[in-house]
């Protein structure tokens, strides 16, 4: 293949890393609309249950696509203990605590909490990785966590009075729990679909004794078909499609920064979406949380000053 032919499939392929990044983000940018609108006929814990077993079953079918069946044993011998404990974190812990935070809190403003999870990860890396703190891990930390304290005080950050307070501490800590299952994730390695697939899988037991302990409804209440409908959308489109969309984008592009900012359109995009789908009116200060919080994300993952070293060259 002379140079010619080795751009043009280059650029093919960034091409199609593009498209399938760009499908990713507008997955994710449903969710929180999909959350919000299905609770409306869930508790959290059906919901988290019902899209449990949808995302494990779409794992396996994505499994059996990719022909790697084989890998299922020998990961399970190999990391049963660690997927034990990520069930445990996600889905049961995690979700039940962030379907729990939008339950609590409009979805305007549960959805921009969450999405700090990703400076916390940097930040929880220097206790648990060993990794070094930057300066820059601070500096987005303090920002990101300005804009959240502009959210969940509703534009009145010096007050410290907040409407759900409740809503704003779960919401923060799904990220705290996020954090910590990416983190032991780490540890396993491999394929990613067959680790989710076993993840769910372990997470099930935890959540079908939740449902034996507080019980499935009022009593035992069978859930309507909208509600069936919204949980089989949060299972497919949450927890797997835009997953493996977005591995397949990463594996796809030959420079993974060319995709990686893709992932800010995600909370603008949600917000245009709970105005249109929810009907919630978005609030000046979750503009304004959000574009701190998007900053602080920016500065975490070194964006703002690459974008500030070419404005100067």
């Amino acid at each position: 293949m002379d140079r010619t032919d080795s751009h043009a499939a280059v650029s093919a392929a960034n091409r199609r890393a593009t498209i399938l990044a760009l499908a990713a983000v507008l997955c994710w940018s449903t969710v929180a609309s999909a959350f919000k609108l299905s609770l409306q006929y869930l508790t959290p814990l059906q919901l988290v249950s019902i899209a449990s077993v949808v995302s494990a079953l779409f794992m396996f079918g994505a499994i059996c696509w990719q022909g790697r069946t084989a890998e299922i044993g020998a990961s399970w011998k190999r990391n049963f203990r660690w997927y034990i404990a990520l069930g445990f974190c996600n889905p049961f812990l995690y979700y039940l605590t962030l379907f729990h935070a939008y339950e609590l809190l409009p979805a305007q403003q549960a959805q921009p909490l969450n999405y700090t999870w990703g400076v916390l990860l940097a930040l929880l890396s220097v206790p648990l990785l060993k990794q070094k703190l930057r300066r820059q891990d601070l500096l987005a930390g303090v920002v990101c966590y300005s804009g959240v304290l502009v959210i969940a005080t509703g534009g009145n950050p010096f007050s410290l009075q907040f409407d759900a307070p409740w809503g704003v501490v779960l919401a923060l800590l799904s990220t705290v729990i996020w954090s910590c299952y990416w983190l032991l994730n780490t540890r396993i390695g491999g394929n990613a679909a067959v680790n989710l697939f076993l993840t769910f899988c372990c997470g099930l037991p935890w959540l079908a004794g939740a449902i034996l302990w507080q019980g499935w409804g009022e009593p035992w209440q069978w859930p309507p078909l909208a509600g069936w409908l919204g949980a089989l959308y949060v299972g497919l489109f949450e927890m797997g499609i835009a997953f493996l969309l977005w591995q397949a984008a990463m594996m796809s592009c030959d420079n993974t920064a060319r995709i990686s900012n893709f992932i800010y359109l995600s909370p603008p995009l949600s917000l245009l979406l709970i105005a249109l789908l929810v009907g919630e009116k978005i609030e000046i200060a979750t503009i304004a949380g959000l574009a701190l919080i998007l900053l602080g994300v920016a500065i975490q993952q070194g964006a703002l000053k690459r974008l500030l070293f070419r404005r100067s060259r």
